[in-house]
């Protein structure tokens, strides 16, 4: 059956996520499409994850780099295993936080039914198991595997509504489920486990590296790699709004649209109280103001150290790379 594709300078369709739209999107998935759809962190580029020119469709969409791997989502542990090797403490790590906003890193099983563009060579695989029900009712419709980015182009803000993920990719993407606002608004933790029991974040998100350790412990915690690339949001310059940004900034200069935080008002503000979950779920959608603002700057109030705030923390920093 042809990918559909929408016609040359049209924006994608977009569904709600009530049944038929699933139907529909499952179709554009079976076709080798993509579909952009939400996750409980952000909206995910979805395609078959078994097929070499569907997930080449994620690369070309994106305009992603091929040796930067995609997470693999799968509707339960059961199918995370038929493509990966779980050891007890990987196995711990599924069962506390599946579903949910975490991705394991894991040694690829022979066979694995999978395309080998998403590994980008390696010989892991990332997998998630996410708890949206709408990201869950598409991987159920396609019953297959999905590779799932975030639905935006390569290095930009990551999604956290249909709107922009319309906005990133436009007729890049075949279709769109708009699911409203994500609740969590950052991606997901990533953390990799090793074969000799050493495991690592690779990439802060909303479960923290406490939490990870208070599972498996803290005897075992590898400095993440800083000198290849195993999972997504590991290059340097990530999350870019399109302008310069500066950090840890009390007030704005007037040339600059002001990310405020706590008691730091801002233009916007990521939390007036001082939340860190608030902020992570608000931190796209500030920098998305802030890439539209007619100023050509942007600057960020100080986010704390601490819980979440690492992973608020990482986001901006490789943003204002």
């Amino acid at each position: 059956m042809p990918k559909p594709k929408p016609p040359v300078g049209h924006l994608p369709q977009v569904c709600t996520a009530e049944p038929a739209g699933i139907a529909r999107a499952a179709e554009v998935i079976l076709a080798g499409g993509t579909v952009a759809v939400p996750t409980e962190t952000v909206y995910g580029l979805a395609a078959r994850a078994d097929d070499d020119a569907a997930v080449a469709g994620i690369y070309r969409a994106k305009g992603r780099p091929d040796f930067n791997p995609l997470i693999v989502h799968v509707p339960d542990l059961a199918t995370a295993q038929e493509l990966a090797m779980f050891d007890p403490p990987a196995l711990a790590l599924a069962e506390a936080f599946w579903p949910g906003p975490l991705t394991l890193v894991l040694p690829r099983r022979v066979g694995a039914r999978l395309a080998a563009a998403v590994s980008a060579g390696l010989p892991t695989v990332a997998l998630r198991c996410p708890a949206h029900p709408t990201m869950q009712a598409m991987l159920q419709a396609a019953a297959l595997p999905l590779a799932a980015p975030s639905a935006n182009r390569s290095g930009g803000v990551s999604p956290t509504t249909a709107a922009h993920v319309v906005g990133s990719l436009g007729e890049r993407v075949d279709l769109v489920i708009d699911g409203g606002e994500t609740a969590r608004g950052i991606e997901s933790t990533i953390v990799a486990v090793r074969p000799d029991g050493g495991w690592q974040v690779l990439r802060p998100g909303p479960i923290t590296q406490a939490e990870v350790a208070a599972v498996i412990g803290e005897a075992n915690v590898l400095a993440a790699p800083v000198d290849r690339i195993e999972a997504p949001g590991q290059l340097s310059s990530h999350y870019a709004p399109g302008k310069p940004v500066r950090l840890d900034a009390d007030g704005a200069m007037p040339d600059e649209f002001h990310i405020g935080f706590g008691a730091i008002k801002g233009d916007v503000s990521l939390s007036a109280s001082g939340d860190l979950a608030e902020a992570a779920a608000r931190l796209y959608a500030c920098l998305h103001a802030g890439a539209a603002a007619e100023q050509p700057r942007i600057a960020v109030a100080p986010i704390p150290q601490t819980g979440i705030g690492v992973a608020i923390n990482d986001r901006l920093g490789r943003a204002a790379a």
